[in-house]
């Protein structure tokens, strides 16, 4: 397992660690409840950086990478981000990620474990275009603020006033005395923050700034447990737990991470056919459980028919109960259907995504 920069930092304050991905990340800090909260109507602070980074250069960087991938990179402006899926031929995911357009390289951010397999992808294909690979993770990482009040924390440790940043812009700034930049961030459901990309070598130094600014605004530390509790009511899939090697972006509800103007791409005719035929056979959706623990990967039934699986659970503040997600034949996709679980343990209503609206 790759520890955590900031292991120590954590450990002090009695973080609880995991792996995911084979790699080092905070669990929670002895409450789940209290940094849900923090995120929700506060500020609170994520260590995001166990997520890898890749690093695109060269003149043909942004064609190249725009053959590559689901969604418009050559015309995204610089120092815009967007979220794209990689595909195969056949039209199966391979990973996804969060793009970065700057000035000289592209950024890709994609989840713990995923960066060999993305890079060996790109790798496939990179032949004669003017693009060069390189691992990003061991010189940068992220950290994210989450909740209403982070532009106050970030206006405090910045030193001069901050109006905040819209979803996937970004903008380079000066914190903590590292050159760093900041990328706004939006889950479904309107919890909202920024995130900030830090030269390693200086995490502690922005950590340390920006929690002692949060004091005043109520942060709190957030960790991995309490992130996904987000997520999940976000209706949010995440590659590795809700997607696969299997999964085809259309029934992940990938649309905002598909370009239909860009021009060809790998796997674009699948994607293609299957938007012209309209529902896929199964899709993403939101099942509401009770008091039901549920374990990932648990079948759904109609009857005497599978139906679809399980793929996350948690206990949902918002809906007072556990709630999960899931994938459901499209026969069954209908808000208020009822389903069985395979293993005798109960029933499960089909809801619309994202919990947190209505």
């Amino acid at each position: 397992m790759e520890p955590l920069s900031l292991h120590f930092v954590h450990e002090q304050v009695g973080a609880r660690f995991i792996s995911v991905g084979g790699r080092e990340v905070v669990a929670g800090y002895g409450d789940v409840g209290t940094e849900y909260g923090a995120a929700r109507d506060a500020v609170a602070l994520h260590d995001a950086s166990y997520r890898e980074i890749l690093r695109i250069t060269g003149e043909d960087r942004a064609s190249f990478l725009h053959g590559m991938v689901t969604q418009e990179v050559k015309n995204l402006p610089v120092g815009s981000a967007a979220y794209a899926a990689f595909i195969t031929v056949k039209g199966a995911m391979v990973g996804d990620a969060r793009i970065l357009k700057r000035e000289g390289d592209l950024l890709l951010d994609v989840e713990p474990g995923l960066g060999a397999k993305v890079r060996e992808f790109l790798d496939k294909y990179l032949i004669s275009e003017d693009a060069e690979l390189h691992d990003g993770t061991p010189e940068s990482g992220w950290l994210r603020l989450l909740g209403p009040r982070t532009a106050q924390v970030l206006a405090a440790v910045l030193g001069r006033p901050f109006e905040g940043l819209a979803a996937q812009a970004s903008q380079p700034a000066v914190l903590a005395g590292q050159d760093v930049w900041l990328l706004g961030t939006a889950l479904p459901g309107g919890v909202a923050g920024v995130d900030v990309l830090v030269p390693r070598a200086g995490l502690e130094a922005v950590w340390t700034a920006l929690a002692q600014a949060g004091a005043a605004h109520g942060l709190k530390p957030l960790g991995f447990d309490a992130l996904e509790l987000l997520r999940v009511e976000a209706g949010v899939p995440r590659y590795g737990q809700d997607m696969v090697d299997t999964t085809i972006p259309l029934e992940a509800n990938l649309t905002h991470a598909i370009s239909y103007n860009k021009g060809c791409y790998i796997g674009q005719e699948v994607i293609a056919r299957a938007t012209f035929r309209g529902r896929m056979n199964r899709q993403l959706a939101g099942l509401l459980l009770g008091e039901t623990d549920v374990a990932p990967g648990t079948e759904l039934r109609r009857g005497e028919k599978k139906v679809g699986w399980v793929t996350s659970v948690v206990r949902s503040p918002v809906k007072g109960q556990r709630v999960a997600l899931g994938y459901v034949h499209r026969e069954s996709l209908e808000p208020g259907t009822e389903l069985t679980l395979a293993d005798g343990a109960g029933t499960v209503t089909v809801a619309a995504l994202p919990f947190t609206a209505g």
